[in-house]
Parts: structure tokens; sequence; C-alpha cells
């Protein structure tokens, strides 16, 4: 038997519940992890709510450390004993052990720490979607980060910053700002309600930015569209303050000649070559200190406190669970 967190039916976080549940051995190809730490993200949020529906077991979570307790046949990349990390589909993470594709266990340099990793992996394998597939991002180019203290904004500004780009972050609250400036944002917007336009205009002689990156989304989205510059790109890449209203496509062009993208790192995740490309530059990147984020740890039994923490804002970086 292992432990699980599992929704009863989407919703709040009242919907969880902790189970013990029996795992099968692993099936050809497959190898059991027995988790040491389990990644939160925005996604298992959505999950959780019905927006993006689970398979049967009704487990979420995309990301998880640990080691390889058993492999099933034919499986030669990894041992038992290895130290891994593993991002993407199929969903399930929210447990203290699991089994998953062999290919996903990536193994772990042994100087990395498991609550390092679990703090990083999936979001800087977002930060290297946006900064090398979605735009190529260079030095000089300048970017709007939205929640530049959160977890996937502070990696990403670190990351970009490393690339000698121009960051300017946007946060909630003063105490947010000191924490977007510590990952390298040159430039701070500080409120929830400011003028994003008016101040990256101000910040860029009126140019604007060649990439924004928007995890907010609701009213947000519309606001951001009004602060890249002409053949700029607006990335939609969450929506943690309520759902996206319909966007008019004119209000990309042609007067303001922007692009929209709404890249899905799941979708990346999927694409081996991209997952393993991306996990190796993460991996690489933790360990020489150019990615890392400040991590809050939560036990597995409590990931509805985690959530609840997580949607109402009262948390910076990144947060996991403990089995």
């Amino acid at each position: 038997m292992t432990k699980v967190v599992r929704v009863k039916t989407p919703g709040g976080v009242e919907q969880f519940e902790v189970a013990d549940v029996e795992l099968p051995p692993p099936a050809a190809d497959e190898v059991r992890i027995r988790q040491t730490a389990i990644g939160v993200n925005f996604v298992d949020i959505y999950q959780r709510a019905g927006l993006y529906p689970l398979p049967p077991a009704n487990i979420p979570g995309i990301e998880g450390v640990g080691v390889v307790a058993a492999v099933g046949a034919d499986v030669t990349s990894v041992k038992a004993g290895d130290r891994v990390a593993y991002a993407g589909a199929p969903v399930g993470a929210y447990a203290a052990e699991r089994n998953l594709p062999a290919w996903r266990a990536v193994k772990m340099p042994d100087a990395l720490s498991d609550e390092a990793v679990a703090s990083s992996f999936v979001k800087a394998i977002t930060a290297h979607m946006l900064l090398y597939r979605v735009y190529p991002v260079a030095s000089g180019t300048t970017l709007l980060v939205h929640s530049a203290a959160g977890g996937v904004g502070q990696l990403l500004t670190r990351w970009a910053s490393h690339l000698g780009a121009i960051v300017i972050g946007a946060v909630g609250s003063g105490a947010k700002a000191e924490i977007a400036r510590r990952a390298g944002a040159q430039h701070v917007i500080v409120g929830r309600d400011a003028d994003f336009a008016q101040a990256v205009g101000d910040l860029t002689g009126k140019r604007g930015v060649d990439v924004a990156y928007d995890g907010i989304g609701g009213a947000t989205l519309a606001k951001t569209f009004a602060c890249v510059r002409p053949f700029g790109v607006v990335a939609s890449i969450g929506q943690a303050a309520g759902s996206i209203p319909p966007v008019d496509v004119g209000d990309l062009g042609p007067r303001r000649s922007i692009s929209l993208a709404r890249p899905s790192v799941m979708a990346y995740l999927n694409e081996t070559q991209a997952y393993r490309s991306a996990a190796e530059a993460v991996l690489g990147g933790i360990q020489n200190g150019i990615l890392k984020v400040s991590g809050q740890s939560y036990p597995l039994s409590e990931a509805a406190r985690a959530h609840a923490d997580l949607e109402a804002g009262l948390t910076s970086g990144a947060l996991y669970l403990e089995p």
C-alpha cells in the first residue's frame, strides 16, 4: 500500500482526501519511484478544480524527485537506488510511491538536493520553453515578467538575466519587489492594479518590451498587450487570477501587430528530445547556481493547505510536498 492524495470530485481544496492504495509492480519499461519531494504547480490547481480532467485515479501532480525502488522488464536507463527527477504525464505525483515510464526518469547529480530540484524542475523547464522555444531571448532582449517573485517568475528572471536580457518584473507588493530584484530584475512594477503599459512605456522610452509573460490571466492579459512593441510576443502561461476573457484578434493587430502565444509546458514535456534537453539544461543551471528559487515544504497530507496558500498569494518562490 502507498499513501496518496486524491480528489473526490472537482472543486476546492476541501475535495482532497488522503488514502492508501495498492500499487502494482512496475510494468515493462516502467520504474517505481519512492518519492522524497513532490513539486506543487498551478497546473495541479487546475487539475483539482476540473479545468484539466484527471485520470481515473484522481491523483494530481506532474513532477517529483526520489529514489528508484524497482524497475520493470527491459529497463536499462536507470537501476534501483538511483536518485531521479521526473516531470510530465502520466499525472499522479501526489503519492509516496508511484510507477511511471522509465524514459521520464532523469538521473540527478549527487551534488543536488532533492528539495532544490523539486522546487525548480517543472518551473525551470517552463522557463526553458519560454526563453528558447516561444521567443528566443538573447543579450539586449527586453522582457516583462508578471509574478516575478513567484516560482516560475524568479527562475525566468534569473535565466533571462544570465542571458543578458533586461527584465522588468511585475509584483503585487513591496516585499515581493525585493525578491524580484534579488532574482535579477533590473526594474520592478509594484501593485496588482498598476498601469503596466504606462510603467513599461516610461522604462523603455515608449518602445515596449520584446516579449511579455503573463501567468495572471483574468483582465491582466488585455493590459499586457499594451506593453509589447510592434511585432513582439505575449506569452499567456496561466490564469491565476481567473479565466481569460475571449480575445478579439483586433486587439492583436493590425494596429499593434503583436503575436499571442499560449504555450503548454505539458506539450513541451511530451516532446522526448525537448524534455531531455531541457532537463539537462535545468539540472546544469541548478548545479552552477544560475537557477535557484526558495522552496517551502508541506507534508503530503497537507496538500490542501499548500494549494490554499498558493491560490491566496500567500507564498513566494516554490512549494513542494514531502511524503
